[in-house]
């Protein structure tokens, strides 16, 4: 039976088992719906980090993973996610309490946390090499090999579908895991480990550690024993990686912040538009790397545009995330404030509110959604990542000012084009700055599409077949036939 939880405190799951923290310190995780308790969780230190390290490499270097049948391995990632599904609707109500999100949205993180399981179990058996000919006295051959140990930060807005996003790449190709929990809602995440327990996955193939980053993050990317860094999160933590990283040349993913932009024009269908609208910045509170945090809007039809995103943000339904509502709140009151005084300052500053703009009068870590028109595309609201439900509308008169404000910004990770035009579709995404273009539905795309930015919103790709290269090297062997 786990022993996830002990004495009322989540715990660490550490080379196959459950262990406490580092001289019973503790993360205490509050619900940002009310600002009630919600659990401790055990507080991992560095003698929880020396074993998961310990652990790692000595799966590693037996081959639990990498030497498995690759049939097997795949079978063992179909476990994986079956037994996610067992545990989903009660870590569901664990994620939502944690992190305020919606119990659906909360829902579907475990959901797409087995789907990656499954995708990628589908082909651990196919990470097939190839032959190179150099003629009739050589045979010559790539192969793809496992870093070895991967070390695997995790954000907080969408801790447990990124985790699998992750973790089943890197298990699918044979590597070891470590993976760092959040800090503000750690306790859904660390709950894959029961899954990872009850599928049988190797003793130290993965461990799970919830920790502060000075402890555990900056340990961890540090350790000679790490062969992989893959971090999702803000520009400013992984520079300091990559800084830490450049010493021993360690690997690194980045998949980083963002600042996208969608692209209305006067031929666009407004309905859809506000329906990705909807989506596109409220979801989740605003806290998605890929939000639609700029519009920008044919002058033709901008004022239209404004006033019918005005009424959309002000009638949602804003409540708990156990009330299943349209609108919840962000994480902290931390995060709260953070977005509250760039609003202010961007209205100071001649920022028009259409809808919005500040905090709401009720318990918890709300947010007002919010609808800043006539932004000024090189003011800082404009350029910095706001992480909430605030978006900026900019008018705009000709496409090619349109491309200009849409790449004007340091990140580069989704843009988004609305037109009914095909032709201009196809234009517009061949020169929008980004990793991933929208058309006519923000969020498009799925687990088997490639994400990930360029500039500032980091490198490498995460999701999709291009993804489980990132997750492994490539050997070649030349072999002389001569004499």
């Amino acid at each position: 039976m786990s022993e996830f939880i002990k004495d009322g405190l989540a715990r660490n799951f550490v080379a196959g088992q459950w262990v406490d923290g580092e001289d019973g310190h503790v993360i205490a995780v509050s619900d940002p719906g009310d600002n009630s308790h919600v659990a401790d969780c055990a507080r991992a230190g560095e003698k929880q980090l020396s074993q998961a390290l310990d652990a790692a490499q000595a799966s590693f270097e037996r081959g639990d993973l990498a030497d498995m049948n690759p049939q097997a391995r795949a079978g063992l990632m179909h476990r994986i996610a079956s037994e996610i599904r067992n545990i989903a609707d009660e870590g569901a109500v664990v994620l939502c309490r944690e992190s305020g999100k919606a119990l659906s949205a909360a829902r579907d993180e475990f959901e797409e946390a087995a789907q990656y399981f499954e995708y990628y179990g589908g082909v651990a058996d196919k990470i097939e090499g190839k032959c190179i000919p150099l003629g009739p006295d050589y045979v010559d051959y790539a192969s793809y090999e496992p870093f070895g140990v991967s070390a695997q930060i995790v954000p907080w807005n969408f801790p447990v579908s990124i985790a699998g996003r992750s973790l089943a790449p890197a298990l699918a190709a044979g590597n070891s895991v470590i993976v760092k929990s959040p800090e503000l809602d750690p306790i859904g995440l660390a709950m894959l480990g029961m899954a990872l327990e009850r599928a049988g996955v190797p003793e130290g193939a993965v461990s799970i550690l919830n920790g502060v980053g000075p402890d555990i993050g900056a340990k961890l990317v540090e350790s000679p024993q790490v062969n992989q860094i893959v971090f999702t999160g803000s520009v400013p933590t992984g520079q300091s990686i990559l800084r830490a990283a450049a010493g021993p040349v360690t690997p690194c993913l980045m998949e980083l912040g963002g600042k996208s932009a969608a692209v209305v024009f006067d031929d666009a269908d407004l309905d859809v538009f506000i329906s990705s609208l909807k989506s596109g910045i409220f979801y989740n509170a605003g806290q998605v790397c890929s939000a639609m945090a700029r519009v920008l809007v044919h002058r033709s039809i901008y004022d239209q545009a404004v006033e019918r995103a005005a009424e959309l943000a002000n009638g949602l339904r804003v409540g708990h995330g156990l009330e299943e509502p349209e609108h919840t709140p962000v994480i902290s009151a931390t995060q709260l404030t953070g977005i509250e005084n760039m609003t202010s300052r961007a209205v100071a500053a001649g920022v028009r509110i259409a809808a919005g703009g500040m905090r709401m009068d009720r318990d918890g870590c709300f947010m007002a959604p919010t609808i800043l028109a006539d932004v000024d595309p090189n003011s800082p609201i404009a350029q910095d990542e706001i992480f909430g439900p605030v978006t900026c509308f900019t008018p705009f008169d000709t496409e090619a000012e349109a491309i200009s404000m849409a790449n004007g910004t340091e990140f580069g990770l989704v843009a988004g084009v609305f037109t009914r035009d095909l032709a201009r579709a196809h234009r517009m995404a061949r020169k929008l700055r980004a990793g991933q273009v929208f058309v006519n539905e923000w969020f498009a795309g799925g687990i088997s599409t490639p994400f990930g930015g360029v500039g500032k919103s980091g490198f490498g790709r995460e999701k999709g077949l291009e993804a489980l290269y990132n997750y492994v090297r490539t050997k070649n062997v030349a072999i002389s036939l001569k004499g």
